[in-house]
């Protein structure tokens, strides 16, 4: 048995030099993230500890629109304080890695640490720095995403 959940995520991108047009420019991805197994997801010793498989679309202004995505997101509680957000997608050929972390988790920091989510993409192949954004979990949607939680056999 495992699960599943719905979540948004929206804020804004900055391209780097040479990568698209300079400013703040729109950026969201939806989500669906969750464990096939609780068994692995939940043991501390396993490899697969709170390590969650994603799939949705991303939207990067100025590079792609509603593009598939895949990837991982891994909650980092005991590991950094962090989770982590990491997926692949293609455009026009091109492999793009994005990796967004909600950092400094801590129990008195929760509205901002689990809802604000520093990221950086690359292309796959060289590594090269693409963008830079800053996205948000957005507290009026909190229960339409617990609402979305759903067990799988």
């Amino acid at each position: 048995m495992g699960f599943q959940m719905r979540e948004v995520m929206t804020g804004n991108h900055e391209f780097e030099p040479g990568h698209g047009e300079p400013g703040k420019r729109f950026m969201e991805f939806r989500v669906v993230w969750g464990a096939d197994q609780m068994r692995p997801w939940a043991d501390p010793l396993g490899d697969r500890f709170m390590v969650n498989d994603l799939e949705g679309t991303v939207t990067i202004e100025g590079l792609c629109r509603d593009a598939p995505c895949a990837g991982t997101l891994e909650m980092r509680y005991f590991k950094d304080g962090s989770i982590r957000y990491s997926f692949e997608v293609t455009v026009d050929g091109t492999v793009y890695e994005y990796v967004g972390q909600k950092m400094h988790i801590r129990p008195w920091n929760l509205p901002w640490s689990h809802t604000t989510c520093f990221g950086r993409l690359t292309k796959k192949e060289t590594g090269e720095l693409v963008s830079v954004s800053l996205t948000h979990f957005r507290l009026r949607t909190a229960l339409s995403f617990l609402a979305s939680f759903r067990l799988r056999t």
